[in-house]
């Protein structure tokens, strides 16, 4: 039994030991030339990159403004022939009434007419008279 001990605790040193070692970070190479080329590569190629981000929000942007009066145009010739065409028809309506106005005052003013040469008349004629009343016109 004191052997199963050591040799637990035996394994359990050489697993502090492998852990302890594992744990260690390596060691940091050096810089060289080739790699602070690679680097200013790098950030020139990352500032290339941004111009063209920035090139591009731009050219974006404008074509959001284009849309944005197209669609606002669209808007303003809508609406434009919306509020024509009802002028159109109220203009179109008010000359088309107007004959038919006009017909309708002369034949009220010819009725009115009639009817007073028919008073006048009734006047000498005792049976035309009565017919008037019985009508409900004198």
């Amino acid at each position: 039994m004191i052997r199963r001990g050591v040799v637990l605790m035996a394994l359990s040193l050489a697993m502090m030991v492998t852990r302890a070692g594992a744990q260690v970070p390596p060691a940091v190479a050096p810089v060289t030339a080739d790699m602070v080329e690679r680097l200013a590569r790098l950030e020139e190629g990352q500032r290339g990159f941004d111009k063209r981000l920035d090139d591009l929000r731009v050219d974006i942007n404008r074509r959001f403004d284009e849309q944005r009066d197209f669609i606002i145009w669209g808007f303003g010739v809508t609406f434009a022939g919306m509020f024509t065409l009802i002028g159109f028809v109220l203009w179109n309506r008010r000359t088309a009434l107007a004959p038919a106005v006009r017909h309708a005052d002369e034949f009220h003013d010819r009725e009115q007419r009639l009817e007073a040469a028919l008073r006048d008349y009734a006047t000498r004629a005792p049976e035309l008279a009565e017919s008037l009343r019985k009508a409900g016109l004198l």
